[in-house]
């Protein structure tokens, strides 16, 4: 096992990062504070930007740019030509959905856990392309029943589609056996990393995914408005792009065109130069971390969040899966989600609501309409976690 953060690394992570100096901020699975030299990355490219011109600077700054590329596919141990950058982890989730060749009677496997914005696209593909919608079982700890995954299979079954860490309840999912499933079996296997990514250590190789996306706002700590989308290069002429510009593509003549041959192709030309110099700030900074010691971090000070928030009477942890993550979803008894979030706001302390329409299958069957979620990372601290139970302990003094 890598050797945890000595003291002096954590507060050099947190010297790096300003808004550690202002917040308690455990909402890191909504958005991570940056580090410093990547808001300042971002800001120096928009100051030249206004001073030179947009398309002058991007092309000034075109191995930068690049090296986005690079940096990406080094993170995940992929090959450049893999990589798509985009919007968001939205948008490239519903790119290489809406790419699949699914057609009439074929059946997608997916999670209870399955985030909300990827299960509307299934009931949409299943009204439009006769697809068929099946959960996989869960085991005892509320994880993918690997078993019983392997006994769902069938010929009608084309796709596996799984979020690796959903919104809420903590639970990592077993990604890398069921990618070794899906290649035995020859099976598609899109992965929504969207709260894994900067995370956990992420090596295509190992998690043997067709298809990954991600975002850069939440544990890879880059600016919002960016992500990215990784296909297996033996997979992209399987798939067919929802849309072409002439980035993405090549127009050869009046009745003839060419697909770009990477993952260029779900890509189009405009695009926030400077936010993908951030991203890329991001990713290098993440590396120079090192992935296996934050993890280990995060880990060690979710479950210190755990066991403080179970010592506040009243208060009940949600979370499941034998391997757990950052996020530490609670309920407060009689006390409004939403009201909570609002009185550790006042109190300088960052978390979030997760609502039922996000994760609505394991809602439902769990009983519950929403909860509060907060997530750490590595360069919160365990006293900022003691001050979210005193603030969340006064809170229960004040109402009764």
């Amino acid at each position: 096992m890598s050797q945890a953060f000595s003291a002096a690394e954590i507060e050099a992570f947190r010297q790096q990062t300003e808004g550690t100096q202002h917040v308690v901020h455990l909402n890191n699975a909504g958005a991570a504070l940056p580090p410093d030299r990547v808001r300042d990355r971002v800001l120096k490219y928009l100051r030249e930007e206004a001073l030179y011109g947009a398309y002058e600077l991007s092309a000034r700054h075109a191995p930068d740019l690049q090296q986005t590329y690079q940096h990406t596919a080094r993170f995940l141990n992929a090959e450049r030509e893999e990589i798509a950058l985009v919007e968001n982890a939205t948008i490239a989730w519903n790119l290489a959905f809406s790419s699949l060749p699914l057609q009439k009677g074929d059946v997608v496997l997916t999670t209870k856990t399955e985030y909300g914005s990827n299960f509307i696209n299934y009931l949409k593909a299943k009204e439009e392309k006769g697809i068929e919608i099946e959960l996989i079982p869960t085991d005892a700890e509320g994880s993918v029943d690997l078993a019983a995954l392997e006994a769902q299979l069938r010929p009608a079954v084309r796709l596996l589609a799984i979020t690796h860490i959903p919104t809420n309840s903590g639970l990592v999912q077993p990604a890398e056996a069921i990618g070794d499933i899906a290649e035995r079996h020859g099976l598609w296997y899109l992965l929504d990393s969207c709260q894994s990514i900067g995370q956990l250590p992420m090596d295509v190789k190992k998690l043997k995914c067709s298809i990954l996306t991600a975002t850069g706002r939440k544990y890879l700590r880059g600016p919002r408005g960016t992500g990215f989308l990784y296909v297996q290069k033996k997979r992209l002429d399987q798939l067919s792009p929802p849309y072409l510009d002439q980035h993405s593509a090549n127009w050869l003549d009046t009745d003839a065109y060419e697909i770009h041959p990477g993952a260029q192709r779900f890509e189009n030309w405009e695009s926030n130069k400077a936010l993908r110099l951030g991203l890329s700030e991001s990713i290098a900074y993440a590396m120079e971390v090192g992935m296996d010691r934050s993890w280990q971090r995060i880990q060690l000070l979710a479950q210190y969040t755990r066991t403080q928030l179970a010592e506040v009477p009243g208060i009940q942890v949600l979370d499941l899966g034998k391997q757990k993550c950052g996020i530490v979803s609670f309920r407060y008894q009689d006390h409004d989600p939403v009201r909570v979030q609002q009185y550790l706001l006042e109190r300088g302390i960052n978390t979030s609501v997760s609502d039922r329409p996000f994760t609505l299958i394991d809602m439902d069957q769990r009983g519950m309409r929403s909860v509060n979620r907060a997530s750490v990372h590595y360069y919160n601290t365990e006293a900022e976690i003691d001050r979210l139970a005193e603030a969340l302990t006064g809170l229960r003094k004040e109402r009764s």
